[in-house]
């Protein structure tokens, strides 16, 4: 130790702290500071280094975040990193920017005029915790009216089995019982019939969703409607939907305008969706909407005015870049609706020629050719193959993809699953080799692959025949 500090004291004679030269013997800090300034270049260089083996965004085909942006985009969000997107009386400019985008989003999901009111969020996870918060403090209030005992038991939520973490998150954090309807070979989506027998007085809503996070698969909204205006005719407390879209929201609009699943069904009181995935944005950003003012509770709305005057915020988060709003606005400005079409045609595109050239393998079985949003999940045809799935991903992730392979969730785990995620930067060169690495590895794993026990990792289940 005492060599090492007399060398680290002759470096720093030799070249001052703000000039040391990459080729130095420069200690990287892991648990605490350095003593010394690093000049900003060998900062950068040095940061870069310890990012080599993370690999291509371009090739993790599990996340749904978007892995590119225009140059013009990155220049633009890049410039605006230092404002504050709470602070509305100093970056008004910024602020008005969010406003023009939650109108539009309100546009694409048919939200009646004047009336609605939403806001930008830190992803959709934020977005879920706001709308949970709404239906949970609009069902106390009505609870209360009707001489419910609130302290009775926890109220609780309704939702298909194969949510996104987000939402039990929320059910933990503010004590909500979490009511999942079970997935199964004939349900890999709500359970509508289920959900509704699911319902008490103790129920603040029912979540549909728009692009499941498991398979890409879509919960039927129309039909989830019906069922609960049924139910409603007669209730004393009315169940509201809330729709997950962070995957569909924007992409369903301008590929699916005919599908009815947002405000222009009667019980769909807030949507919510991630501008980080189908927006096109890099993360994080996200949006949620209420189709009437009088679904989000006031008590929800806080008045601030220390920083230079009186304004409203209903976020968790306070402060934050709202660099991402303005990309959010930057791709609406350049897009446009043609563009947004164009783009999300082309990843529909792509994800069904990726599930067209798989299918002709006669390997697999699919849930999802890529025809809800661009997502393609499929498992494996045969039990008595010598690999399985995980060995297929773990070939695959030496030439550089990322390709998750797990099990569904609640009552349909024996079934294992890959999913291809499909984003605007897959090209189809890109495909072509992505499915060029596939048939090499199938090659190679039907070669030297041993049979596996009867415990087999490959999960196909009976039944699954989509």
């Amino acid at each position: 130790m005492l060599h090492q500090d007399k060398n680290k004291q002759r470096l720093l004679k030799l070249h001052p702290a703000n000039t040391l030269s990459l080729y130095d013997e420069i200690d990287i800090p892991k648990y605490k500071l350095r003593q010394e300034t690093l000049d900003p270049k060998s900062a950068y260089q040095l940061i870069k280094n310890e990012l080599l083996d993370e690999g291509n965004a371009r090739q993790n085909l599990a996340t749904f975040c978007s892995t590119y942006m225009e140059e013009e985009a990155t220049k633009l969000m890049a410039e605006t990193l230092e404002k504050n997107a709470i602070d509305k009386s100093e970056y008004p400019s910024t602020i008005e920017l969010e406003n023009r985008c939650v109108n539009m989003i309100a546009n694409l999901w048919h939200a009646p005029e004047h009336d609605f009111i939403g806001t930008s969020t830190v992803g959709s996870s934020e977005a879920c915790m706001l709308a949970g918060l709404a239906m949970k403090f609009r069902w106390r209030k009505q609870a209360e009216n009707l001489g419910i005992d609130i302290t009775k038991k926890k109220p609780n939520l309704i939702i298909s089995a194969g949510y996104q973490v987000c939402w039990e998150k929320f059910c933990v954090y503010w004590d909500i019982e979490l009511r999942t309807i079970p997935m199964d070979a004939v349900h890999l989506n709500l359970n509508i019939e289920e959900a509704i027998h699911s319902i008490d007085e103790y129920t603040i809503g029912i979540v549909g969703i728009l692009g499941q996070t498991y398979t890409g698969k879509f919960d039927d909204i129309r039909q989830l409607d019906a069922a609960v205006e049924s139910y409603n005719t007669n209730a004393p407390i009315q169940i509201p939907i809330h729709v997950d879209a962070a995957s569909g929201g924007l992409f369903v609009p301008f590929i699916h305008p005919e599908l009815p699943w947002d405000f222009r069904l009667k019980n769909v009181i807030s949507i919510n969706t991630s501008g980080h995935k189908y927006g096109l944005v890099y993360p994080g950003i996200g949006w949620v909407i209420w189709r009437e003012k009088i679904y989000l509770p006031k008590e929800l709305i806080f008045e601030v005015n220390y920083l230079g005057g009186p304004m409203p915020t209903m976020a968790i988060n306070f402060s934050r870049s709202a660099s991402q709003i303005i990309g959010q606005y930057y791709n609406f400005l350049r897009l446009g609706y043609e563009g947004y079409h164009k783009v999300h045609m082309h990843t529909q595109k792509v994800a069904q020629f990726i599930s067209k050239e798989l299918e002709e393998t006669q390997l697999f079985t699919f849930l999802n050719k890529g025809t809800t949003i661009p997502v393609v999940c499929f498992t494996l045809k045969d039990f008595s193959l010598s690999w399985s799935l995980y060995d297929l991903s773990d070939q695959l992730e030496r030439k550089g993809w990322r390709i998750p392979v797990y099990p569904l969730p609640s009552h349909a785990e024996n079934c294992t699953v890959c999913r291809i995620v499909c984003r605007s930067d897959l090209s189809l060169n890109l495909a072509e080799r992505l499915l060029e690495d596939t048939r090499i590895a199938i090659h190679v794993l039907s070669k030297t692959t041993k049979k596996p026990q009867a415990q087999n990792r490959t999960g196909s289940v009976k039944g699954f025949t989509h």
